[in-house]
């Protein structure tokens, strides 16, 4: 597969799955208090019964192109101290790992039942400062040497 088929659907899924992570923690967040309990409970509800079954999907995606992508790198990756752009890549995939991981947690909390309201806040936070790092990061490979 291309670089730039690669790239676009990596692009594409990480615009749906930040942008779902944005919307989730600066957006609902934010009409908690106002819409009520019940109200935002209906809501949560909906939007993490469509999520379950889209974000499966994109995070395959955006893994998938994301490991592809990585794999033409694999002679910098093997020296992650050697450069700069091997540095910060290196810091990238480790983030995208813990967002992976904290994603399959949250999964599989919910399947159990075990997904309380206070680790729904904790993992959502952890993983937007994660994928705010992860677009920082993208761009500062290209552009920031030492």
């Amino acid at each position: 597969m291309s670089h730039f088929v690669l790239v676009t659907l990596h692009l594409f899924a990480a615009i749906m799955f930040v942008g779902t992570v944005f919307f989730e923690v600066l957006i609902l967040e934010g009409i908690r208090k106002p819409v009520g309990r019940e109200t935002m409970r209906t809501v949560e509800t909906a939007i993490g019964r469509r999520a379950r079954r889209l974000m499966p999907f994109v995070m395959a995606i955006l893994y998938g192109a994301g490991i592809a992508m990585a794999w033409q790198y694999r002679e910098d990756l093997a020296h992650p101290f050697e450069s700069s752009f091997a540095t910060l890549l290196s810091i990238k995939i480790v983030l995208a790992l813990s967002v992976l991981a904290q994603f399959i947690t949250a999964i599989t909390l919910t399947a159990r039942g075990r997904l309380k309201s206070r680790h729904f806040k904790l993992i959502h936070l952890s993983v937007f400062c994660h994928v705010v790092l992860i677009v920082l990061l993208a761009k500062a490979m290209f552009y920031i040497t030492w």
